[in-house]
């Protein structure tokens, strides 16, 4: 984590707060001012009242600087919370463009559940920095500075003093800082694991109880969730003894400028309206220091979080690893949309618009894998994978669980990037190539087919969300759907629940076919579409991939013969090799097995 009490990387990554953090600096600048235009009044008002007269124009003056101090708090008080909120908005939009531009692959791992806990809890915690430390870091600079000025105008014996001693107070707080900061770390780490623990329960909390594990697992949150009380407890501690340190060390440093004051002012060696000033400004330069240290261990968490915010969206992986690079952004071309309306759309393979529902079969240029080698921190997943996919082709591609098939996919998916070697689409790199353009030139049926909280219509428009319902209704037949449809209670406007709850996992297959069928794609990517499912369901299946590979280029991982039938070649994956096999009439049963 960055041991500096404010981020360079925040300003560039969130330009807006730029100005934010201005007027900020700008306010701690006039509150300077109103510190010692409020100390300079009252010592005049006191030194004249000691000798029996009023100063009405001081008083006035320390009655306007004592409002104006209130409504600077106020304005620092909003100026920092809309600056945090504007920090917020834009780093959890980030996050999210993040995760969308590089790929599913990107949150594997504790990954999940750690950018969930970052997402919410983590970024929350920057309140605390915003609208208490930082304003504070601020005055720290500004009024110590003002005060150190004004008094060596007034005494500057005084002045050296507070000078000499006011560098103890961050000192210290740097010491016990450090102590905080490795601290506040491990409770963050304590945090995301529990984070991405939970998440993970939750999810596969149906098969926890099928085994009777629920229990077991609810101890292990438990377990995990008084680790995380302990590093509080433990920075807390910290927190609480830093406080200590740092108000003793500013009481002693008042009292060494106080006491010679004092013994001065009784010998009649310094003025009276002088001493007063010098004992009301000595607490003000450190009383800035002092509230800086107490409302950095408030925002530590949010520090933490800011950095692993600003650590994640920093430069992206380079090629090789399992995020896909952002392409740069393509020229554009008119075409016409399926509405009669002139849109734009980016160029992709073959000359097609990739608008969804309009791709056409077979319009794409051929494909090939140029010695590409694929490699996890776990290890390597492809090796040297040299093979061309010519449009209107069907390959299927077989071998162990493990081998690398759903890697192949995932390549042309753009969700994995080559470590080495590189896949062109009629002679361009794909990773030069618009990716979104791209993929809406695929149609993608994966082994689960995830589906959303929304109605059935909805979930077979996703790769298409502007298709009419007729259009719907046809992918609905073509999927084997029918008579589903018929027996839900409002047809295509069901809502399902939440991944597709109230549908049997041979429905769910069939309604990620029916979206395939409606984006009507010239490139079908399929990975095992039959897996898991009975014999009647993998029928219906069969018979709608039948369907929908005819006359597109299709891509099938598949363990079972009855859907290699389909394939023009086949290609077996092991040890992240990929070699072509003979035709499927004559491979034996165990070679998909």
């Amino acid at each position: 984590m960055s041991r500096r009490p404010f981020d360079p990387r925040l300003l560039r990554r969130v330009p807006g707060a730029r100005r934010q953090l201005g007027l900020l600096g700008v306010l701690g600048v006039v509150a300077a001012g109103l510190v010692i235009a409020q100390a300079t009044t009252l010592a005049i008002v006191l030194a004249e009242a000691a000798g029996g007269h009023l100063d009405r124009a001081a008083l006035a003056g320390f009655l306007a600087s004592v409002a104006g101090r209130a409504a600077l708090l106020w304005a620092q008080g909003t100026l920092a919370a809309r600056t945090a909120a504007t920090v917020k908005a834009t780093l959890r939009a980030d996050l999210l463009a993040a995760v969308d531009r590089r790929g599913p692959a990107w949150l594997s791992g504790q990954r999940g559940g750690q950018l969930a806990t970052l997402a919410g809890r983590g970024l929350d915690a920057l309140d605390a920095y915003f609208t208490g430390y930082l304003p504070q870091l601020v005055l720290s600079i500004t009024v110590p500075l003002a005060v150190l000025a004004r008094l060596f105008l007034a005494d500057w014996s005084s002045a050296l003093v507070i000078a000499a001693t006011l560098p103890l107070v961050p000192i210290f707080g740097a010491l016990l800082g450090w102590q905080a900061q490795a601290a506040t770390e491990r409770q963050w780490r304590r945090l995301a694991l529990l984070g991405g623990h939970f998440l993970d329960m939750l999810r596969g909390l149906p098969t926890l109880h099928l085994f009777g594990r629920a229990p077991a697992q609810v101890a292990v949150v438990r377990r995990m969730a008084d680790r995380h009380r302990r590093a509080t407890m433990r920075t807390l501690r910290i927190a609480f003894l830093s406080a200590l340190v740092l108000e003793l060390v500013a009481t002693l440093s008042v009292a060494l400028v106080a006491v010679p004051i004092g013994l001065r002012l009784l010998g009649g060696g310094l003025a009276l309206q002088t001493a007063l000033l010098v004992l009301l400004l000595a607490p003000e330069a450190f009383l800035p220091l002092r509230a800086a240290g107490s409302q950095f261990h408030a925002s530590q968490e949010g520090l933490t979080a800011l950095d692993e915010a600003l650590t994640l969206l920093g430069p992206e992986p380079p090629a090789g690893s399992t995020a896909a690079r952002a392409p740069a952004a393509p020229a554009v071309v008119r075409t016409g949309d399926p509405g009669g309306r002139d849109g734009e759309y980016p160029p992709t393979p073959g000359g097609h618009s990739g608008h969804g529902g309009h791709g056409g079969h077979g319009g794409h240029d051929e494909i090939r894998f140029e010695s590409v080698t694929v490699e996890y921190q776990r290890g390597i997943a492809l090796r040297e994978v040299t093979l061309t996919i010519r449009p209107g082709e069907r390959i299927a591609v077989v071998g162990p669980s493990g081998a690398g098939k759903s890697t192949l996919l995932n390549l042309l998916l753009g969700f994995v990037t080559p470590s080495s070697g590189r896949i062109t689409v009629g002679g361009t790199d794909l990773a030069t190539l618009d990716l979104a353009g791209w993929r809406r030139q695929l149609a993608w049926v994966p082994q689960r087919a995830h589906l959303f909280g929304t109605s059935l219509a909805d979930n077979i428009r996703l790769g298409a969300p502007d298709a009419p319902i007729g259009a719907v209704r046809d992918a609905v037949r073509a999927a084997d759907l029918t008579e589903v449809v018929a027996d839900l209670p409002d047809g295509l406007d069901t809502r399902l629940g939440e991944r597709g709850h109230g549908l049997s996992s041979g429905q769910r297959q069939r309604v990620a076919l029916a979206r395939a069928f409606l984006r009507d794609a010239p490139i079908v990517l399929l990975d095992e579409p039959t897996a898991r499912l009975d014999a009647g369901s993998e029928a219906a299946v069969l018979a709608a991939t039948r369907r929908l590979v005819a006359g597109r280029t299709a891509l099938l991982v598949a363990h079972r013969p009855t859907l290699l039938a389909e394939a023009d070649r086949v290609f077996r994956v092991e040890d992240g090799r990929v070699t072509e096999q003979e035709p499927v009439a004559a491979l034996p049963r165990e070679v998909v097995a």
